[in-house]
């Protein structure tokens, strides 16, 4: 098969997909009912938001989820029967004795499911618009962010198609794919913190206290300290940083990671996608084992010591934290891909055995 033949077949597919789901009324009435939805929630945004984010950063973010929300909603629906569907219907077998290829039919189903999940990307364009006049967002937030939502949609789209393949039945195809997609969504969030809290480890803690001393006001140091013995503390903490990976297989924390930070003058965060990067890979640092406290050094220097150890700012724990949005993308390509190859498999003629329960035409 020639590479022509087989985009022309490829297409074919497609072509005729779309038109089986625009071919009615309710496709329409879906989009509209989404772009509503969008507009409230943009406007519901944007009063929220004006209090504590300045710009359209966080409404820009929260847009953007919740576009991926609501195709995380509709693709599994759509493209979870997109294969056994045809089967009971009666209709995959009349393809399959057509010059039509198995690849040609998988793919272009997931294609068809693909730009169908886009339509909805494309209806939020206007809202998408109205966030970023508002102003502070970037050019290449803005285009990463859509970028890989719009990757993030066709994994969904992929998975879809792949179970349709691979299960007979298509309530449970479109069952597990909703499954999958809130083992991704919530389950992730859930296994990283029960198995951050259940692994702990101690961690000791020396402090030195003032027993007595001479305070003067002028200097605000005081003097003759006489400092008490190390006191010794020994509490369990929790080990995120050994789960930090899981986080990574989330996809909104995909969306939010790819992003390019955005900082103030201060080191902290100007938009969502920042607050929630940050956050993330602040889990990658280990938390401390052993620490120190020596009051009566700081009683002797003053409060206000300038020399005092201080903390990271948002800024340097992004900068200094290893990215985590090409893993976890690219373990969705990989479970897309995947199911696309097993579908094709259970899928292709001939067959040399039908699964149990399944039909020729």
């Amino acid at each position: 098969m020639t590479k022509r033949v087989f985009l022309t077949g490829l297409w074919l597919i497609v072509t005729l997909e779309l038109r089986q789901r625009v071919r009615g009324v309710s496709w329409y009435v879906l989009l509209g009912i989404f772009m509503l939805l969008v507009g409230i929630v943009t406007f519901l945004l944007w009063l929220a938001t004006s209090a504590w984010l300045s710009g359209g950063g966080g409404v820009f973010g929260a847009i953007i989820f919740f576009v991926l929300l609501l195709g995380t909603l509709v693709s599994p629906a759509l493209s979870g029967n997109a294969i056994n569907g045809d089967r009971d219907a009666g209709t995959l077998a009349t393809t399959q004795v057509t010059l039509i290829g198995t690849g040609q039919l998988v793919l272009g189903k997931f294609l068809a499911a693909w730009i169908t999940a886009l339509a909805f990307l494309a209806a939020a364009l206007p809202f998408l618009i109205f966030a970023v006049v508002l102003g502070e967002v970037s050019l290449g937030t803005i285009s990463v962010s859509v970028l890989v939502l719009a990757a993030e949609l066709g994994v969904i789209a992929a998975v879809g198609v792949g179970l349709s393949g691979i299960l007979t039945r298509p309530l449970f195809s479109i069952v597990l794919t909703y499954l999958l997609v809130a083992a991704l969504s919530l389950g992730t969030l859930i296994a990283f913190a029960l198995l951050g809290t259940a692994t702990q480890q101690d961690a000791t803690s020396v402090n030195y206290q003032v027993v007595s001393s001479t305070y003067d006001e002028q200097t605000g140091k005081q003097s003759d300290i006489i400092c008490s013995t190390a006191q010794t503390s020994t509490y369990p903490v929790p080990r995120f940083d050994y789960y930090w990976w899981i986080l990574a297989a989330n996809p909104y924390v995909v969306v939010a990671d790819a992003s390019p930070g955005s900082f103030d003058e201060n080191g902290s965060p100007t938009d969502l996608f920042g607050q929630i990067a940050v956050g993330v890979r602040g889990a990658q640092t280990p938390p401390a084992l052993y620490s120190e406290y020596n009051g009566c050094d700081e009683a002797a220097n003053g409060y206000f010591d300038e020399g005092a150890s201080t903390r990271p700012t948002a800024q340097e724990t992004y900068d200094g934290a290893v990215p985590s949005w090409f893993i976890g993308l690219t373990m969705h390509l990989l479970l897309g891909a995947g199911a696309l190859t097993w579908a094709w498999r259970r899928t292709r003629t001939p067959a040399t055995h039908l699964p149990t329960g399944s039909r020729i035409a």
